[in-house]
């Protein structure tokens, strides 16, 4: 039976171990997908258990996207563009990390009945899927992209990189048309203490976080009559291209697929 996992710290909000084997399941793969916690010092002998074959493939999550890049031997032009991994797999005795947030981003807003090509962009966070999502929406020909991240200096190193248009301190609020929380505020039903009072309607409030279902920041864009949407979709899409990636199957994605993520 072949061996997959999902890494990261915290791990035990992540659903992929249940969408991936639901998967697997469905396509008669003899394989299966688990989770595990780690600290950076375990990267390399997760990462040598791969290459030794001894596990098939891994899925990367906060906070090693970044940090597993020295242990592999090539990125794909997203992953290499972007600086970020959450995929790896074995190819021709490579190790290879490539970058599946990108579509499954670029697919759940693309889902939305909301427009983004020309809007506003506001980012809260500034490490993890943001270099994703900013490589996403620069290609959707969004107007500006303003950042705001506790430690400023990630958001000066990420305004190095890529095309954005400011950087804002931690508490302000810029003009906006859609706001993206992209830190783990709200997998402990944290709340973000920002002001939304003064904001305006009709904007669209979404949050990486899928587990929980609704976060008390996406609570909060609703009650100023705003839409809100969590990051189902895209988890569920960036998962997709590692299961094609690693298997050469395009699984179905349907109710049953959604489902199973809500039973949690």
């Amino acid at each position: 039976m072949r061996k997959y996992f999902v890494i990261g710290n915290p791990i035990d909000h992540s659903l992929s171990p249940k969408l991936h084997n639901f998967w697997l399941k469905k396509n008669n793969i003899d394989a299966n997908y688990d989770k595990k916690k780690i600290d950076k010092k375990d990267l390399k002998l997760i990462i040598s258990s791969l290459k030794k074959k001894k596990i098939h493939g891994i899925n990367v999550t906060v906070p090693f996207k970044k940090a597993v890049i020295p242990y592999l031997d090539k990125l794909s032009p997203e992953a290499e563009k972007t600086k970020s991994v959450n995929t790896i797999i074995l190819i021709n005795n490579n190790l290879v990390g490539h970058n599946t947030d990108i579509y499954g981003f670029t697919k759940a807003i693309k889902s939305l009945n909301f427009n983004i090509e020309g809007k506003k962009i506001f980012i809260l966070g500034a490490g993890g899927v943001v270099p994703s999502i900013i490589f996403a929406l620069n290609k959707m020909n969004v107007s500006e992209i303003t950042i705001s991240n506790r430690t400023r200096q990630k958001a000066e190193d990420l305004n190095s990189q890529f095309k954005i248009s400011s950087i804002v301190d931690w508490g302000n609020l810029p003009k906006f048309d859609v706001i993206i929380n992209a830190t783990s505020l709200g997998l402990k039903n944290e709340s973000i203490n920002l002001n939304f009072s003064d904001i305006g309607n009709n904007k669209l409030f979404y949050d990486v976080i899928y587990n929980p279902n609704k976060t008390s920041f996406l609570k909060e864009g609703e009650k100023f009559g705003n839409q809100s949407e969590n990051g189902k979709l895209m988890f569920v899409y960036q998962a997709l291209q590692a299961f094609k990636l690693w298997h050469g199957v395009e699984p179905k994605i349907n109710d049953e697929t959604l489902k199973i993520l809500d039973n949690d």
